[in-house]
């Protein structure tokens, strides 16, 4: 400390307590606050921590039995009682067969017996007037076959009736002209007259002639 400021302390008395005051607290701090520390750090060290694990009591030993109590067997061994469980019945499995519809089979109908055979034609029929030839004449020609001057010989089938008449004429012989040919037929139809024919009974029945050859020819 200088002179100027030992001059000024003692010039003021009461800032020199003061500072002497502080400095003597803090030296006072300092070496407790030191020895504190030590103090701590070697209890620290000299302290041993000792884990103790506690353990459980022994289990306590059932007291003896007496000695003159008398043996008890052991009791019999009950076998559990038998559980009923309900099982159900399997399923039941229907089989169902199909029925086919019956077969509907028509009643045999016999065939109705054969009709018996016409009568045998004993009888031919003829011609009530002769040769068939002898119904035409020249003025039976055609005009249209004059005028062409068309001639030739035509053969017909009839079939005549039970009448007597012609029914139907067909040619089995043209004379390659058909008005010629049309005339033959028409002329058979109205002129010819016939005996039916007759059959093993004696009754009149169809019959089928052939004309002889018919010549359509014109006069010189």
């Amino acid at each position: 400390m200088s002179y100027a400021q030992r001059k000024q302390l003692s010039g003021n008395p009461a800032l020199s307590i003061f500072l002497t005051v502080a400095v003597v607290g803090s030296l006072l701090y300092a070496i407790v606050t030191g020895l504190a520390y030590d103090v701590v750090k070697k209890a620290a060290e000299n302290l041993k921590v000792i884990d103790v694990e506690q353990q459980p009591p022994p289990p306590q030993q059932p007291p003896p039995p007496p000695k003159d109590m008398p043996k008890v067997p052991p009791p019999p061994m009950t076998p559990p009682p038998l559980v009923q469980v309900n099982t159900p019945p399997p399923p039941t499995i229907t089989t169902v067969t199909a029925t086919p519809p019956p077969v509907y089979i028509p009643p045999v109908v016999p065939a109705p017996p054969a009709p018996p055979p016409p009568p045998h034609k004993t009888v031919s029929a003829q011609s009530a007037k002769g040769d068939l030839r002898t119904l035409f004449t020249a003025d039976d020609y055609p005009a249209a076959a004059a005028s062409a001057g068309a001639e030739g010989t035509a053969q017909a089938e009839l079939t005549i009736g039970t009448d007597g008449r012609v029914v139907s004429c067909n040619l089995i012989r043209s004379t390659g002209n058909s008005s010629l040919d049309a005339a033959t037929c028409n002329i058979l139809r109205r002129r010819a007259k016939f005996t039916p024919a007759r059959d093993s009974n004696g009754n009149a029945t169809t019959d089928t002639i052939t004309t002889p050859p018919i010549r359509w020819q014109l006069e010189g």
